[in-house]
C-alpha cells in the first residue's frame, strides 16, 4: 500500500554527490558531496551557504537538471530524473529571461501553453497572478519596461501559474530594492499559508530569517548545520528573563527575586535569547 499524499516529504535528497569532469590533466570538481536532506509538505525550507557551496548544483538535482553521480534526488515519491516530477514544481531561477517584445500578461499566457493550459482558464489564471503579484497595472506594458522587482514578480507569477505543489526560489530578492524585496517576502508568506511547499536559496539572511520554518547551511557541498531556525539561533548556553513594568531596583536583584519582590512586575517568558542566522550563518562559515 502506498503512503498517504500528505505523508510524502515534498523533497527528498538522499547521499546525494555530484562530480564535474574537468578538462584536460585536470582533477574532477566534486560540487556536491554525500548530501541528504528533507523538505517537508507545506514549510518554508531556507538553504544557505558561501557562493560555490553546492546550492545550485543542489536545486538543480532536485528540478532533474542535472544528473546525481551518485544518491538520488525525488518530489513527491517521484525521482527527479522523470519528466512527471516536475508537473507540481515552480520555477524561479536567480535571473529569469522573458521576452521582452511581450507585455506582463502575453508572458504569462506563453508559459501557460507551456504547461498545456489555455483558454479561458488560462486567461483567468494570469489575470489573477498578475493581481496576486502586484502588476494587475502593468499587465498591457511591455516587459522591457519593467524594473527588477516587477520582473522577480512577474518570475513568481509564472512559476505559481499551473498551481504547483511546491516552488522553488533561487535568490528571489537578488537586485531588488527594500520595497521590492518586502513584497516579495510577504508573497512567500502567502504561499506558505495557501499551504504550498517553498525551497528557497538567498543571500538575504534576515529575510530568510523572517520566512523559514528550516533551514539547511552547506560549506563545500556538504550539509554543515541543518534544523528548525527558532533551534538553530537558540543560544544554548544562556538564559534571558524578559519582564514588564520592572523597576532598575527589581532588576537588579535578578530572577530569584521577582516572585517575592514584585512590585507590579510580571515574568513574560524565559528561554534561550536568540542569535540571529546572518550570525549563526558567519559563525559556520568561519569554522
Amino acid at each position: 500500500m502506498s503512503a498517504p499524499a500528505s505523508s510524502i516529504p515534498a523533497v527528498t535528497v538522499e547521499n546525494l554527490t555530484k562530480v564535474f569532469k574537468a578538462g584536460l590533466g585536470q582533477a574532477p570538481f566534486t560540487a556536491v558531496r554525500d548530501l541528504s536532506l528533507q523538505v517537508n509538505t507545506g514549510e518554508v525550507y531556507g538553504l544557505i551557504g558561501p557562493n560555490g557551496c553546492g546550492k545550485s548544483t543542489t536545486m538543480k538535482a532536485i528540478l532533474g537538471l542535472v544528473t546525481p553521480t551518485r544518491g538520488h534526488t525525488s518530489v513527491f515519491g517521484k525521482p527527479s530524473i522523470e519528466v512527471e516530477s516536475r508537473r507540481d514544481v515552480g520555477f524561479l531561477p536567480e535571473n529569469p529571461y522573458f521576452y521582452k517584445h511581450l507585455n506582463g500578461l502575453e508572458t504569462l499566457l506563453f508559459y501557460g501553453r507551456l504547461c498545456s493550459m489555455k483558454g479561458p482558464e488560462l486567461k483567468d489564471r494570469a489575470k489573477e497572478m498578475l493581481a496576486i503579484t502586484g502588476l494587475e497595472d502593468a499587465a498591457n506594458r511591455r516587459v522591457s519596461g519593467y524594473s527588477k522587482g516587477m520582473l522577480q514578480r512577474l518570475g513568481l507569477a509564472q512559476a505559481l501559474l499551473h498551481r504547483p505543489r511546491l516552488v522553488v526560489l533561487d535568490e528571489p530578492t537578488a537586485g531588488v530594492d527594500p520595497s521590492g524585496s518586502r513584497k516579495i517576502r510577504d508573497l512567500i508568506l502567502g504561499f506558505k499559508e495557501q499551504g504550498i511547499t517553498v525551497l528557497v536559496t538567498s543571500h538575504l539572511l534576515e529575510q530568510m530569517q523572517e520566512v523559514c520554518d528550516r533551514v539547511g547551511i552547506m560549506g563545500h557541498g556538504q550539509m554543515v548545520r541543518e534544523g528548525r531556525l527558532d533551534d538553530l539561533i537558540a543560544v544554548e548556553n544562556e538564559t534571558e528573563l524578559v519582564l514588564s513594568d520592572a523597576t532598575p531596583e527589581l532588576l537588579a536583584e535578578i530572577r530569584a527575586l521577582v516572585a517575592s519582590k514584585g512590585h507590579g512586575a510580571k515574568l513574560v517568558r524565559t528561554g534561550h535569547p536568540r542569535t540571529t542566522l546572518e550570525k549563526l550563518f558567519l559563525e559556520v562559515a568561519d569554522k
